[in-house]
């Protein structure tokens, strides 16, 4: 499954689509996608390969030896999908996964099946792929039977080989059966799948083939790559958020030869023949800029939030009478959390090529969105769809709509201008300077309990930005650039982060309500668990706050209040893999000296309809530095099916991670005109020492839906820290980020 647009210098005994040798199931020929890609061929890719999502060849092409090859229009961000897929493809056309090979994202090559996103790769494209395994199974038992002068039923598949089951010596491999046949073929919606009583591969755990190469740097990313004549370029970024370029004084980098300055709009770059001439260049070119302080001081971000338009008011639920049942609670709570705007942090910053040739674009691409950055950047250069192509290729980094998309639109724009092949890598400052952001956001909750301490009223309002429209995206640097936009200006484009609004539980009386802002104060944009972590982190903190409240242990109090059994059972399994005692919150000294323990728990539904998390985090807090380790988190997992158990765990564990890190550590810093948060001494992350032993209990439910693994597990992290921390001190931290600084002052509090 090693990617099959880098040449490596390695050479497998299946080169992808080798010239001549790869028969598709409808069995027409394709041309040999790998010698168009190092060819840097332009525009369309090869003729004759389906696109159409109804038939069988647009996702499978059986090769001259009999092994697979299988098109994706998902792309692995570093989730490892790319070996689910492949193992749910063999599992339904009984081959060994080594003989499947992955095809993701070439918009020439692949059918267009959505962003990347979301934790949708199994539960949507999965699926899909399912079929058209079971579709090109049943169709090579039809051809053996026809063969062989039997009925379909006396047909036995194993192993890539069709034998009659009576009379085993009768064998034949899937290339021999389909050697000089011509069928097209529809996917069967109806086809019958196999039972999970029979898998032997799907459920298993199988070794991703990019994570040795990736730890001994052998692996090539996005931003190793190199085309024959590229040349390279640096954007010079405004100023401000909002200011318009004013003068370019060329002269002054007239000592550094072969560099060529573009410009349109607001968008600036400088184009050499080696990588350092042109950065350069863009550090010596002396530009000026308007002045711009549209910003809110830093620490009034979230008032301002408070007072921005409102284009959508949202009731997400509504149930009971709330205003009645506060009213009579035996006891009333309120309160209020914040998350700042975070970056995505990506450790390689993006990187795009494109190369311009007759009128034809070629694009290569970290991006999480092929077809629709296609689509874009073929809008904003006025460019038929059809003349561009984009080819995926692995970045370091991505969890989200960062600056993958923008570097890649940076480089087509100037591809297209000088006619060249053009490279652009961003540098640290770009990516977290210029990648769209993950918004701030505010939760309101109230709620009451009754004297038995039972939630009788809960009410969540929180303010979120606006999607002006289902199918738009955030809109192109380069373009916002190119028009002399003020970007601070546009339109909110982050949707669905309305998700996990209302709480898990059963509740009379519940009202949720989402305030989508017309505006936000940076570049929005995705950022993994959007909105779905920020709500859950203020859900579950009040669910806690709830239970001290009720002086009721907070895992029984979250049981009690489920009639979900899956539910149920992932917090059972939480609290019995980290050896939970039951008591209330905060309620036995632990710990001693400046040092206190103690345990928090969460619990989601990730979207309110599928995957269930709990985790348990066990922090230590220093009372007196306000430094907050965490040493254990546990996590209990239900996606259902678990096609690979390693890359579900593998999952988890870099969900923990990441979001321990923006739990603890993250938050963009800014003035009124521009980011300052550009590095990592300005943006700390979670370093390898800070890293604690995590834990998790794959809950595995083969007869039931194969769910998301790549996001869920991160919105159980900032609540189970923050009510870990509250159980060892007594203080209840509800505004991300748990600086040492933030504990300490509220402990002086």
């Amino acid at each position: 499954m090693s990617n099959p647009f880098i040449d490596t210098g390695r050479h497998s005994r299946r080169r992808f689509l080798q010239s001549g040798a790869a028969l598709l199931v409808s069995f027409s020929l394709a041309d040999s996608a790998l010698a168009a890609i190092k060819s840097a061929a332009p525009g369309a890719g090869p003729a004759g390969k389906s696109l159409d999502p109804k038939t069988l060849d647009a996702y499978l092409a059986v090769q001259a030896d009999g092994s697979v090859t299988v098109y994706t229009g998902k792309v692995d961000l570093g989730t490892g999908n790319m070996t689910a897929l492949a193992q749910i493809v063999a599992e339904e056309m009984e081959l060994p996964i080594e003989r499947i090979e992955m095809v993701q994202g070439d918009t020439s090559l692949t059918v267009d099946q959505g962003i990347t996103y979301g934790s949708l790769s199994i539960q949507v494209a999965g699926v899909t792929l399912r079929r058209a395994g079971a579709t090109a199974r049943e169709a090579l038992k039809g051809l053996a039977a026809t063969r062989f002068g039997v009925q379909p039923a006396d047909i036995v598949i194993q192993n890539g080989v069709a034998s009659v089951a009576a009379n085993p010596a009768k064998t034949l491999t899937y290339a021999a059966l389909l050697q000089g046949q011509t069928l097209n073929l529809a996917l069967d919606a109806r086809v019958a799948v196999k039972s999970f009583k029979h898998y032997t591969v799907v459920g298993k755990p199988v070794q991703r083939e990019d994570i040795p190469g990736k730890v001994t740097g052998e692996f090539t990313y996005m931003q190793d790559m190199r085309v024959p004549g590229m040349l390279h370029a640096r954007v010079i970024r405004p100023a401000a958020l909002g200011a318009k370029l004013l003068t370019v004084d060329a002269s002054s980098i007239r000592a550094i030869n072969d560099v060529e300055i573009v410009r349109k709009g607001n968008f600036l770059a400088v184009v050499a023949k080696t990588e350092w001439a042109a950065i350069k260049a863009a550090r010596t070119l002396k530009v000026t800029w308007s002045d711009w302080a549209g910003l809110p001081a830093q620490a009034d971000i979230y008032a301002a939030l408070r007072t921005l338009k409102v284009a959508d008011r949202v009731t997400m639920v509504n149930s009971g009478n709330l205003d009645d049942a506060m009213a009579t609670g035996a006891k009333t709570l309120t309160s209020n959390y914040t998350w700042p705007a975070q970056t995505h942090g990506s450790i390689g910053p993006s990187c795009s090529i494109a190369d311009f040739k007759q009128g034809k674009l070629t694009l290569w691409s970290a991006t999480q969105a092929p077809h629709l950055t296609r689509d874009q950047v073929a809008a904003m250069l006025k460019l038929s769809t059809s003349d561009v192509r984009l080819i995926y290729v692995e970045g370091a980094g991505c969890y989200g709509r960062n600056g993958h998309e923008d570097a890649t639109a940076d480089a087509a724009l100037i591809a297209v201008m000088l006619g060249q092949p053009i490279r652009v890598q961003w540098m640290r400052h770009d990516e977290h300077g210029w990648d769209p952001k993950g918004p701030p956001v505010i939760n309101d909750l109230a709620g009451a309990v009754d004297a038995n301490g039972r939630i009788v009223a809960w009410r969540h309002e929180t303010w979120e930005p606006n999607r002006i429209k289902p199918n738009a995206d955030v809109p192109l640097l380069a373009n916002e650039l190119v028009n002399s936009s003020a970007m601070i200006d546009e339109p909110s484009n982050p949707g669905s982060v309305e998700k996990n609004t209302p709480p898990p539980y059963k509740v009379p009386n519940i009202q949720a309500i989402v305030n989508k802002t017309a505006t936000t104060f940076f570049r929005p944009a995705w950022l993994r668990g959007p909105g779905r972590m920020q709500n859950t982190f203020a859900n579950e903190s009040f669910m806690d706050e709830l239970a001290v409240m009720a002086g009721t242990d907070p895992v029984q109090m979250r049981i009690q209040h489920l009639d979900d059994e899956r539910g149920i059972a992932v917090l059972n399994a939480v609290a019995a893999k980290a050896g939970w005692q039951s008591k209330v919150a905060h309620s036995k000294k632990t710990g001693s000296g400046d040092i206190a323990t103690g345990r928090g728990v969460a619990y989601v539904r990730y979207d309110g309809d599928r995957t269930y998390v709990a985790a348990i985090a066990d922090v230590e807090v220093n009372r007196k530095s306000g430094v907050v380790r965490v040493m254990k988190f546990t996590v209990a997992h239900d996606c259902g099916l678990v096609i690979n158990p390693d890359g579900v765990t593998n999952q988890i564990e870099g969900q923990v991670v990441q979001t321990i890190s923006r739990t603890l550590h993250e938050e963009v810093t800014f003035t009124r005109s521009a980011i300052t948060s550009v590095d990592w001494a300005s943006y700390p992350i979670l370093r390898f020492p800070e890293v604690p032993q995590i834990d998790v209990v794959l809950i595995d439910r083969p007869e039931k839906t194969a769910w998301g693994a790549g996001e869920p597990a991160c919105s159980v992290v900032p609540s189970a820290i923050a009510s870990a921390i509250f159980d060892a001190i007594g203080v209840r931290l509800r505004n991300v980020p748990f600086r040492p600084e933030h504990i300490t002052a509220a402990l002086n509090a």
